[in-house]
């Protein structure tokens, strides 16, 4: 039993669908609060829904009986609700769910995470104490780190709107970032299951090419014959941003703005040689249908 944690989320659920199509049995940790419809097509797909939430230790434990795989991606910062927090969800709620799946006999665990980035802030705190959690476990683990993902990044919802031809670019847009598809990193997680040599590593994980923001707009500009509206936020303003925030979530995205002004660029020769996976999704296809789910323009 494979019991994934954030399957609701993009990435969550896309891993469910990926599981359930190659007949494994999969268990979904859902909350009563979870979007029903998400919810609805989980449980058409044939899998085994459990209420929980990161936030309650005995609900984890008792969705982590008889699994013998955990794959967790959950966030709160992308889907929040009440109570939801960078340190009820992403550090101590993740510590307990490691404690649960251990005290459970889980065989593996796969955490999905991001690379270090060399600034301070509490998303990361939280997830580098939760790997570290992680690799002192009585259970065989996979630390996975994707860099910054299209959908989120290369979507209306940070700027990048291909339907108004529009984008909001952060520093520069000079630096190389190896952008990866959501969909990409849930066939590693996936193949990580079947990939002895990826036992107790930590892989960082990109797409298969990198390209700057501004490589990113010109490829949009081709692709819709439109020319893009670009708006920069300045690295000064991004850092401005940073040190005057008193939010852990605000100073987290602002991190996370100057890790993307920085670029980051990730060597995949080794990934692909522990994964089997399929050839991996270009920009250039996010972008192709990030057009035809914008339809028609005029």
């Amino acid at each position: 039993m494979n019991l994934i944690v954030g399957a609701t989320g993009l990435l969550g659920g896309e891993i469910c669908y990926l599981l359930r199509a190659r007949g494994n049995r999969v268990r979904a940790l859902t909350r009563p609060t979870s979007d029903a419809g998400r919810v609805g097509r989980l449980r058409d797909r044939g899998v085994e829904l459990v209420r929980g939430d990161l936030k309650d230790r005995a609900s984890l434990d008792a969705a982590c009986q008889g699994a013998s795989t955990v794959i967790t991606t959950a966030s709160a910062t992308l889907s929040r609700q009440a109570g939801d927090s960078i340190e009820t969800v992403d550090r101590l709620g993740q510590l307990d769910l490691i404690d649960a799946a251990e005290a459970a006999g889980v065989g593996h665990f796969v955490l999905v995470s991001f690379p270090p980035i060399d600034i301070e802030f509490p998303l990361q705190s939280a997830k580098r104490e939760v790997e570290a959690r992680l690799q002192r476990s009585r259970m065989a683990y996979t630390i996975l780190q994707p860099t910054l993902f299209d959908e989120v990044w290369l979507s209306p919802a940070l700027g990048f709107d291909v339907a108004n031809a529009s984008a909001r670019i952060y520093g520069t847009g000079h630096h190389r970032v190896s952008w990866i598809s959501s969909h990409d990193v849930a066939r590693f997680a996936v193949a990580a299951l079947d990939a002895p040599r990826a036992i107790n590593t930590v892989i960082r994980l990109g797409g298969p090419e990198a390209l700057s923001p501004l490589d990113v707009v010109h490829l949009a500009e081709r692709i819709t014959g439109r020319t893009f509206t670009v708006q920069h936020v300045s690295e000064s303003g991004l850092r401005a941003q940073y040190e005057s925030a008193t939010d852990p979530m605000a100073q987290t995205f602002a991190a996370l703005m100057l890790s993307y002004a920085a670029g980051d660029v990730i060597d995949m020769a080794g990934p692909l040689r522990l994964f089997h996976v399929p050839p991996l999704r270009s920009v250039y296809e996010h972008l192709q249908s990030s057009v035809l789910q914008a339809g028609p323009t005029v």
